[in-house]
């Protein structure tokens, strides 16, 4: 069993966010031992894919419709499954949206670091893609789409 401190600091997060987590529900087996919020292995695994969850963008209303569901049993792994596959594609998509930034920001580097070399941007005006170092070329095309 672990304390709401012991899980502030195991998770990085504030005291209050762990209270409100549970004043939400996201914690329906919450142990008490006089008043005081005990955390067995099962919060803690739930506070890790409600970590997760949060992480990849979901509401905490959504998160506690998919606590709700885990308490209702096998009947709801189709929308667990759902919830989850939805999730999945939505942080995906924010990966691919991501690569094309950093891929601009590794071109825009190269660029820079050329430019200081030169001088001036002379010669980079004149470049063409074709013209730039295969993998800076690759990074500029999928931060170009």
């Amino acid at each position: 069993m672990y304390t709401i401190g012991q899980v502030s600091e195991l998770f990085g997060l504030p005291i209050s966010t762990l209270r409100y987590y549970d004043k939400e529900g996201l914690f329906p087996n919450m142990h008490r031992s006089s008043g005081i919020r005990r955390f067995d292995e099962q919060e803690i695994e739930a506070l890790r894919v409600i970590e997760c969850l949060k992480r990849s963008g979901m509401q905490i209303k959504d998160i506690k419709q998919f606590m709700e569901w885990c308490m209702q049993g096998s009947k709801t792994y189709p929308q667990r499954r759902d919830l989850f596959l939805k999730q999945k594609a939505n942080v995906e998509a924010e990966i691919e949206r991501m690569q094309r930034v950093l891929d601009m920001l590794r071109f825009k580097c190269w660029y820079y670091g050329e430019a200081i070399k030169d001088g001036n941007e002379d010669r980079l005006h004149r470049m063409k893609p074709e013209d730039f170092p295969q993998e800076i070329r690759q990074a500029y095309e999928n931060a170009h789409k």
